[in-house]
Formats: structure tokens, sequence, C-alpha cells
């Protein structure tokens, strides 16, 4: 890093890490804090409530994400949104072959717990499928269920490694490859990561990476983009990773046009001055994050009309094609209420409420469907999502507000 951008680094283990949500726009459109400054959905708060206690928290009204890693929001609104070309070219007349407005046939491929994906879909083109993948059962289960309350159109959620997309010869037109890492990123915000580092882990991780992009490269279309981000510091498993993929493929770095006040770092390997960008706490205000788009060589080619469907593929683990199933009849719940909904407990509806299934909502955005049966409603919330704690707050935790 320097002495200087060390020492500032090192000053801000003294402060406490900032917390931040990013909203779903489908379904809320304010919160309460400072704007997160490169992505419009992110907002910085001023402490760390009980997330766990607001059932808008659970309704998939916002999600709770280390502002770094919202940038993705920007480098993709920066390639689909036609403003590429548009702010950094010199020829403004040149056909956008960078701009991906339509369409865009996406893989996260690292996705648990499901952060990315959910700022992924976001941002997306209307039209477009996301598939996000987590190569570990249980942590596929957890990205099953973030995603399934993030409640956009066309994701589906996978369980695969990254090895079997290439078999089944999936193709994508972006792929996210955030890969597992030696976690410095983490340092401030988990200090139990700093007794688990190792030179020795570095070495693990960086050839694991590279057998990760080696995949991810062959499910490319020609033209595509890879996001290669870690969440470390280190050059070995960043730089010269990305001179790696250079130097053996046919790609380019993208340089994304960034604000100077955000403080984004770029390369620290001397000599290799590509466009990279690296968060580190002390500078920007976020924990670790490094990130670098690269473009597969050959013509992107918007397609219109039905993608590949997945379950055509052999040999690929899907989980779910998620879509809706609730009733559109429903009852609101008071806070109370959607508590103990949220922790399984059996509802007693009023008197007039229909028989049957029903959609229980929290200040009108949908929680989850019980079967009333008259005395009592079952609750049919799933129970590996269930709140597990048995003392509950007495008054509402109130994080965003409902326009």
């Amino acid at each position: 890093m320097g002495e200087e951008r060390f020492n500032r680094f090192m000053e801000a283990f003294n402060e406490d890490a900032p917390v931040s949500i990013r909203l779903n726009p489908s379904k809320v459109s304010h919160a309460v804090g400072e704007k997160v400054p490169w992505c419009k959905e992110g907002f910085y708060l001023s402490g760390r409530p009980q997330f766990t206690f607001d059932p808008l928290f659970h309704a998939g009204c916002y999600y709770v994400q280390e502002a770094a890693s919202m940038f993705v929001t920007h480098v993709l609104r920066s390639v689909t949104e036609g403003r590429f070309f548009c702010d950094i070219a010199d020829d403004v007349t040149k056909e956008p072959s960078l701009c991906y407005t339509s369409l865009c046939y996406t893989l996260d491929l690292c996705a648990a717990p499901g952060g990315k994906s959910t700022a992924i879909r976001t941002v997306l083109p209307e039209g477009s499928t996301l598939v996000s993948n987590e190569p570990i059962p249980t942590r596929a289960q957890i990205l099953l269920e973030n995603i399934t309350k993030w409640g956009w159109p066309d994701c589906i959620v996978t369980n695969n490694y990254p090895r079997d997309f290439r078999k089944a010869k999936a193709r994508f037109d972006i792929i996210l490859c955030d890969v597992p890492c030696s976690g410095e990123g983490m340092f401030r915000k988990d200090p139990a990561t700093i007794s688990e580092w190792s030179l020795q882990n570095v070495e693990k991780c960086w050839r694991l990476q590279r057998e990760i992009v080696a995949d991810a490269w062959e499910c490319l279309n020609p033209g595509g983009l890879l996001i290669y981000s870690t969440c470390t510091y280190n050059t070995k498993e960043n730089e010269e990773n990305v001179r790696w993929i250079l130097d053996t493929y046919e790609a380019e770095a993208l340089d994304i046009p960034v604000d100077p006040s955000w403080n984004i770092t770029g390369s620290l390997l001397p000599g290799f001055d590509v466009p990279v960008y690296r968060f580190i706490p002390g500078i920007t205000r976020s924990e670790g994050l490094f990130l670098a788009v690269l473009r597969k060589s050959g013509e992107w080619k918007e397609v219109r009309g039905k993608r590949n469907d997945l379950r055509q593929l052999q040999g690929l683990s899907i989980l779910s094609p998620l879509t809706s199933n609730l009733s559109p009849l429903n009852i609101d719940l008071p806070y109370s209420e959607a508590l103990k909904y949220l922790r399984g407990e059996a509802l007693v509806l009023p008197a007039d409420a229909p028989r049957g299934i029903i959609t229980v909502t929290y200040k009108g955005i949908p929680l989850g469907p019980v079967k009333n049966i008259g005395n009592r409603a079952k609750n049919l919330y799933p129970k590996p999502w269930r709140i597990k704690t048995t003392h509950l707050p007495t008054e509402e935790v109130k994080i965003i507000d409902i326009q």
C-alpha cells in the first residue's frame, strides 16, 4: 500500500466499521441516512440496529451489505445504460458495442449469501436472466432464501462447481467471479480472520482463483464481461491475477468512470497500470474490496427472444426457478404479530378472514403464507428462515420508511 496508505488503513481499526443497507426498489424507495455515492439504492446508517427484529428486513425490502460491494451496481449501470462511451470515449459517434442494453444473461458464480446477486438483478436490463450459483450446499440454501425474499423475476439459483458450467457448455454475457480469497478486507469487520490468515492460504487462494476464472472464461460469450473481485488487498490475488488473465486470454480491461471524491485506489503493482478498483478502509468509506472488469474479445451481439434454458443443459443442479406463488388474499399484521409469524407461531386472524391460504403482510409488504382454518391460522413460513430468538423487543424496530 505504501507507508501513507498503510498508516491510514491502520488508523481505521480505531473506528467502527460503517453500516450500510441497499434498498429493494421494487418494494421501497427511501431510507433515512447518508447515501452511498456509487450506489443510488445504498444508504449508510448511524449505527447497527437489530435487523433481526425488523419484519421489512425479512420481507426483502432491503439488504444489509457492505458499501464497497455495492460498487458492482455502478459497474453494471456503466455498461448497461448506454453511458459507457458517452461518459469516457472521445468519439461519441462510435458504435456502442460495450453497451449491454438488452436481455443480458448473467452468472454470479460464487454468489452466497446473495448480496452481489440481489444488487446485480436490480440493475440488469428488463428481460434479463440472472443465474446465482453457490458450490457449497448449505450456503446455496441461504442464497436461495435471500434471492427468494428479494422477489425479482427471471432469477435461478444453482448449486454447482464452476467446472460444471463449462462441461454443460452454458454461455453468458456477463459473469461475476467474486472468488474465494484470503479475506484481508475482513480484518476490521471480523478480527478472527486475522488469525486465520497465512502466506500458505494466499498461495492456495490465487491458484484456486485462476482455476475458477479458467472455467468461467469458457462460458463467456464473445464480447462478454468478466467481473473479477476479491475482498483482499494483496497484489498476488488481485493485480497479478488480472495480469495473468490479460496475458493468457484475448481480453481487455475496461476503464469504468468513477468520481475522484470516492477515493478508490488504483493498481498497486509496479509497472501494471490497467484500470482496477481497490477499496481500502481509512481511505474509502467501506471495508476492503478489489474489482476489475475484463472484456472478452469478439463482438457482443444483442439477442432478442428466448435465451438458453439452463434446465435443458445436462449435469447442472438447479435448486429452483424462483417464482412467486403467494395468494392474492392478504391480511396486514401489526408489529408484534408479524414477529410471531416470523418465529413460526400460529396466528389468530380476524373472524371475518377468508378460509384457506392467505398471504400475511406487514405495512403492505408480503411476509409469507398461512393456512386459515378458522380458529387459528397454520404458519407456513419456511422453518429454516424463522427467527430463533425467544426474546422479542417491546418497541418496533424501524430502519426504513414505507412510502
